[in-house]
C-alpha cells in the first residue's frame, strides 16, 4: 500500500468512527485505538505534506451536530485534551510544563474527566439564556429547552461576584442510577439498550422533547470557565470554588497538585475510589492552575498544553465463549465475532466482542468452550485480550475461520494486501445488500429519515426492494399489510426520499458504495469529473489523476461501474431524478485565482457560510487549512475571531482580510 493509500485509508477510517461516535451515538472501536488511528496518520501527513488536506480529520475535532437544532458558533473554540494512559506519561506532561516556566512554581489541578456529553452554558445578568453542545468545537447544537430541564444547572445564578456575561462549560452525564432504570424500560418495551451511560446521555440530550429529558434523570458537573472573561481570580481553581458559591456542581474531587508523588497518589486513589461513585467516569484531567501560565503555555490546533487527559486501564473480566459468528459487512468483508457467556464488565453486560480478522483470531488460539479475557477499550468497546489456556477443557478443538459466507454459502476470497476476506457475491448476499442500503440513507449520503437496520431486513424480506435504486419506486400502498410500517412511518420515509432527490452529486458518488471512495475522495471526485456518465467511462489511468484516487481505488472504481448490477442500480437513480452531476454554477465557478493559496478561515460571517467560503476557496483552486502557520496565505476573518488565532496571525505577518475584500480578490463583486 502506497503512503497515499494508507493516508487515505486512515482518514476514512477515522471519519467512519467519528461519525458513529459523535453523530450515531454507538461507537465501533475504543478510545486508545482511535488515538493510535490518529497518531499514525498524523505521523504520515507529517511524512508526506504533500497529501495535506483540509478535510482531513487530524485537522478538526469530531462533530455532534444534530438537524433540529439551531446551530451556533461557539465564542471560544471547545477543543479536545491530548490523552495519556500511564502514570509516566502524565508525570513526563508535568516535567514539559514546567521546563516551559523555568523558575516558577507551577501547581497542578486534578479533577475527574466524566464519561457524558460536553456542554457550554452562557449566562447574561445571572440567568441562563443558552445551552450549546461541543459539535465540531467551532460549533454545537442549541439544546437550551433541554438543558433547563436538568435539575443540577441553575437557571439563576446564586450569591454575588458572576460577570455580566458568563460562559461556563461542563459534562451533562447520565448517573447509573437513571442508566439502568432507563435501560430496563428499553428492554420492557423491546426496544435497543443504550450500550453506555455516555450514549445514553448525549442521546437524551438531542431528544426533541423536553418532557421526556426530564424524565430521564440527567445530571451535570461544570469544571472549566474560559479565558477571556472578567473572572474574580487568577486561578483556574479559585475560579471554579466560586463557581460553586454560584450554584454549579463542581466536583468535591477537584484538588491542588503541588508535586508529582502528589499526581501520582491522586491517579492510583481515583483508579480505585471512582467505580463508587453514582456517575461514570474514563479518566482524569490534569490543569495548571495559574491563568497566566496557561496563556503562556498556549494551544495546539486541536487541544490546550496547559492540560492533558489521563484515561484509566480498561478493565478485564474473564467469561466462557459460547460460540464464534461471523458478521457480513456491506463491502462483504467477513468479521469473527465471539459470543459469550453475558459478564459485567465497566458497569454494562458485555456479551459480543469482535476479534476483527482470520489474523487475530489465529492468534488468539481459541478453543470451543474457553475462557476469554475481556476488556474494553476506552471502558467502551469489549475485546477479546487473552485465553486462559489453564481453563481449557481436554480436546477441545481450535475456532477455525470459514471458507464460505456464513450468509449465502460463498467461497471466500482473501482481500489483496490485507488480512480480511471476503464474500463475492456483491448482488446475492443479503447482508451486503442491507449494508449498502443502509449506508445510502446514511445522514452524510442521501439523509433519508427512517430507514433503519430492521427496515432494511424486512423491506428486503417482503421484496419491497432488491437495492437502493428502488427506494425511489416505493409508493403509499406498497406498504399496506407489513408489519412495522404505520401511516406516521411510511409518510416519514416517503418524504425523505422525496428530499433526497435535492442531495448534490458529491454525496450521491458516496452514497453508492464503491469500494475505496469516502466522504472526502467522493467531493474530489465529483469536482474532477462533473457528471455521472464521465464518471462511469473514465478509464483507471483517468482517475488516478485526481487527487487523493491511486492505482487501487481507481481499478476499484472501474470494477464497480463494470457490474451490470451496479450500473442497472444507477439507471433507477437516474429515472427517479437523483442529481448525476455538478450543477451548472458549481462547475462554471471553477477558476485558479486562489491556486496555491492556503487559507485559514475563523469567526462568523455574513455574506456565506463557512461551509459555503470553503467551498469557494476549493473552487477557485486554494487550500483550506485550520491552523495558522508560517505556510498561511491569508486568514479570513469574521466576527468573533478567536483571539489567539488573531495574535498568531499577527506574529507571523500573515494578512487578515475580511470577507469584502475576500470576495473582491475572486472577482466575485
Amino acid at each position: 500500500m502506497t503512503p497515499k493509500e494508507k493516508i487515505d485509508s486512515l482518514r476514512d477510517q477515522i471519519n467512519r468512527h467519528n461519525h458513529s461516535y459523535y453523530v450515531e451515538n454507538a461507537p465501533t472501536i475504543g478510545d486508545r485505538e482511535f488515538d493510535m488511528l490518529l497518531k499514525e496518520l498524523e505521523e504520515l501527513e507529517k511524512q508526506h505534506p504533500e497529501f495535506d488536506d483540509p478535510l482531513s480529520p487530524t485537522h478538526r475535532v469530531g462533530s455532534d451536530l444534530t438537524e433540529g437544532f439551531e446551530q451556533v458558533r461557539h465564542l471560544y473554540p471547545m477543543l479536545s485534551l491530548s490523552n495519556t494512559y500511564s502514570v509516566e506519561e502524565v508525570d513526563a506532561w508535568a516535567g514539559r510544563v514546567r521546563a516551559a516556566m523555568p523558575g516558577e512554581h507551577v501547581c497542578i489541578v486534578g479533577e475527574l474527566k466524566f464519561d457524558g456529553t460536553g456542554i457550554s452554558l452562557i449566562y447574561e445578568h445571572g440567568r441562563l439564556v443558552r445551552a450549546v453542545t461541543r459539535g465540531d468545537g467551532e460549533q454545537g447544537d442549541d439544546v437550551t429547552a433541554n438543558v433547563k430541564t436538568i435539575r443540577s444547572i441553575p437557571l439563576q445564578l446564586h450569591g454575588t461576584g458572576w460577570p455580566e456575561r458568563l460562559e461556563i462549560r461542563g459534562e451533562i452525564v447520565m448517573p447509573w442510577a437513571s442508566f439502568e432504570r432507563l435501560n430496563a424500560e428499553r428492554a420492557f418495551n423491546e426496544e435497543p439498550l443504550f450500550a453506555n451511560p455516555r450514549n445514553a446521555a448525549a442521546g437524551t440530550v438531542k431528544l426533541l422533547n423536553p418532557r421526556e429529558v426530564a424524565r430521564r434523570g440527567l445530571d451535570a458537573y461544570l469544571y472549566y470557565l474560559p479565558g477571556g472573561q472578567e473572572l474574580p481570580y487568577d486561578t483556574h481553581y479559585d475560579n471554579m470554588m466560586a463557581a460553586r458559591s454560584w450554584g454549579f456542581k463542581v466536583s468535591s474531587a477537584m484538588t491542588r497538585l503541588d508535586t508529582l508523588e502528589q499526581i501520582d497518589e491522586y491517579i492510583n486513589h481515583w483508579d480505585t475510589a471512582r467505580r463508587e461513585l453514582p456517575v461514570a467516569t474514563d479518566g482524569l484531567v490534569f490543569k495548571v492552575d495559574s491563568l497566566r501560565q496557561q496563556l503562556n503555555m498556549g494551544f495546539t490546533a486541536k487541544s490546550p498544553r496547559w492540560a492533558v487527559a489521563y484515561k484509566f486501564a480498561a478493565e478485564r473480566a474473564c467469561t466462557r465463549l459460547r460460540f464464534v459468528s461471523f458478521d457480513v459487512g456491506r463491502m462483504g468483508i467477513i468479521t469473527p465475532v465471539a459470543n459469550l457467556e453475558p459478564v459485567l464488565l465497566s458497569g454494562t453486560t458485555v456479551k459480543r466482542a469482535s476479534m476483527h480478522n482470520e489474523d487475530i483470531m489465529r492468534s488468539l488460539d481459541i478453543h470451543e468452550g474457553d475462557m476469554l479475557y475481556v476488556e474494553k477499550g476506552g471502558e467502551i468497546i469489549p475485546k477479546i485480550v487473552g485465553v486462559d489456556a489453564e481453563a481449557r477443557q481436554p480436546g477441545t478443538e481450535a475456532v477455525r475461520f470459514v471458507s464460505h459466507c456464513p450468509a449465502c454459502g460463498t467461497p471466500l476470497v482473501r482481500v489483496e494486501g490485507e488480512a480480511a476476506w471476503m464474500c463475492p457475491n456483491k448482488w446475492g448476499c443479503m447482508p451486503q445488500i442491507a449494508g449498502r442500503i443502509e449506508h445510502f440513507v446514511s445522514r452524510r449520503a442521501m439523509n433519508i429519515d427512517g430507514i433503519g437496520r430492521e427496515t432494511v431486513m424486512t423491506m428486503l424480506q417482503t421484496r419491497m426492494v432488491a437495492d437502493y435504486g428502488d427506494l425511489y419506486s416505493l409508493t403509499p400502498d406498497r406498504f399496506n399489510g407489513i408489519s412495522g410500517f404505520g401511516p406516521g412511518i411510511t409518510r416519514r420515509i416517503l418524504d425523505g426520499v422525496a428530499a433526497s432527490l435535492q442531495v448534490p452529486f458529491d454525496r450521491v458518488v458516496y452514497a453508492l458504495s464503491i469500494p475505496g471512495v469516502g466522504e472526502t475522495t467522493a467531493k474530489k471526485i465529483a469536482r474532477a469529473v462533473h457528471d455521472m456518465d464521465t464518471l462511469m467511462t473514465l478509464p483507471a489511468e483517468q482517475l488516478e489523476a485526481i487527487e487523493d484516487v491511486g492505482p487501487r481505488i481507481a481499478a476499484d472504481i472501474v470494477a464497480f461501474f463494470a457490474q451490470p448490477a451496479n450500473r442497472l442500480c444507477i439507471d433507477k437513480l437516474r429515472q427517479a431524478g437523483v442529481s448525476m452531476a455538478m450543477p451548472e454554477q458549481d462547475a462554471s465557478a471553477l477558476s485558479d485565482r486562489l491556486a496555491g493559496k492556503s487559507i485559514v478561515i475563523s469567526g462568523v460571517f455574513s455574506r456565506h457560510s463557512r461551509d459555503e467560503y470553503k467551498a469557494i476557496i476549493e473552487n477557485n483552486g486554494g487550500k483550506n487549512v485550520s491552523s495558522i502557520s508560517k505556510k498561511t496565505d491569508y486568514v479570513l476573518a469574521g466576527e468573533n475571531m478567536g483571539p489567539a488565532k488573531l495574535e498568531k496571525a499577527r506574529q507571523l505577518g500573515i494578512p487578515i482580510i475580511d470577507e469584502n475584500e475576500f470576495l473582491a480578490m475572486i472577482g466575485a463583486e
